[in-house]
C-alpha cells in the first residue's frame, strides 16, 4: 500500500510543482515574446518594415501568448482540472470576441464621420 500512494503522490507532484528549470524557461518564452514586441515596435514600425497596420494584429496575437503562459503556468491553470480551466477560459474568448465586435464598430463609425 505504501508504494502505490508513493507512486500516485510522485505523479501527482509532477504535474503540479513548478521547477526552477520550468520557471526559467517560461520566463525565457516570455522575454523572447516581448523582445520580439519590442523590435517591431521600436524597430520595423518606425523604420516602414513593417506598416501598423500589420503590427497591430501581430501585438494582440503576441500578446495572447503571453497572456497564456502567464496564467497556465503562473497562476497554475495548467495544472488545474478541466471544469475550472473552462470556467475561465471560455469568459475570457468572449470578452476578445467582444473587443474585436467593438473595434469593428469604431471603424464603421470613424468611416462615416469621416
Amino acid at each position: 500500500m505504501s508504494s502505490d500512494s508513493k507512486e500516485v503522490h510522485h505523479e501527482e507532484g509532477d504535474h503540479q510543482t513548478m521547477t526552477k528549470g520550468r520557471i526559467l524557461k517560461v520566463a525565457g518564452i516570455l522575454t523572447f515574446i516581448t523582445a520580439i514586441e519590442f523590435i517591431i515596435a521600436l524597430w520595423m514600425v518606425p523604420s516602414g518594415t513593417l506598416p501598423i497596420q500589420y503590427a497591430n494584429p501581430v501585438y494582440i496575437v503576441l500578446t495572447l501568448f503571453k497572456a497564456f503562459y502567464i496564467v497556465a503556468f503562473f497562476m497554475h491553470l495548467k495544472f488545474e482540472k478541466m471544469g475550472l480551466a473552462l470556467s475561465i477560459i471560455v469568459p475570457i474568448l468572449f470578452i476578445i470576441g467582444l473587443i474585436l465586435v467593438l473595434t469593428n464598430e469604431s471603424h464603421h463609425w470613424i468611416t462615416l464621420r469621416g
